[in-house]
C-alpha cells in the first residue's frame, strides 16, 4: 500500500509540474521572482518535449507501481494519462515538437507582457 501512495504522490507531482510548466509565466506575471523557479521548468519542459524525452518522474512512478504490484505502461507519462485526450492515436515525436513550440510560444509571449509591463512602470516613474 505505501508503495502505491508514492506512485500516486509522483503522480500528482508530474500533473503539478505539468501545468507550472505551462502556466507558471501567469504567477510570474503577479509575482515576478517566481520566474527564477518558473524558468529552469519551462526550459526542461521544453527540452523533453522537442527531444521526445521522458521525463525522470516516469520511470520512477512505474518503478513504484510495480513495487506495489500495479501494473506499469509503456511510453511517456503525458502518453499514457493525457494521450487519450490531446492526441488519441497517441504521441508522436511530431506531435511533441507541437508541444514544445507552443509551450515556448505561449511563455515567450507571456514574459514579453512580463517585461513590457516591467519597462512601461519604470519609465512612468
Amino acid at each position: 500500500m505505501g508503495w502505491s501512495i508514492l506512485a500516486d504522490a509522483v503522480l500528482v507531482l508530474h500533473g503539478v509540474f505539468i501545468v507550472w510548466a505551462t502556466f507558471g509565466a501567469l504567477a510570474a506575471w503577479r509575482w515576478p521572482r517566481l520566474a527564477a523557479l518558473h524558468l529552469p521548468a519551462l526550459a526542461w519542459a521544453v527540452w523533453v518535449e522537442a527531444t521526445a524525452g521522458l521525463c525522470p518522474l516516469t520511470p520512477l512512478e512505474m518503478t513504484l507501481r510495480l513495487r506495489a504490484g500495479q501494473g506499469s505502461y509503456p511510453g511517456s507519462f503525458i502518453d499514457h494519462h493525457l494521450g487519450a485526450l490531446i492526441y488519441p492515436q497517441g504521441l508522436t515525436p511530431a506531435a511533441q515538437w507541437r508541444i514544445a513550440l507552443g509551450l515556448a510560444t505561449f511563455n515567450l509571449a507571456l514574459y514579453g507582457l512580463i517585461g513590457w509591463r516591467h519597462v512601461r512602470r519604470r519609465r512612468m516613474r
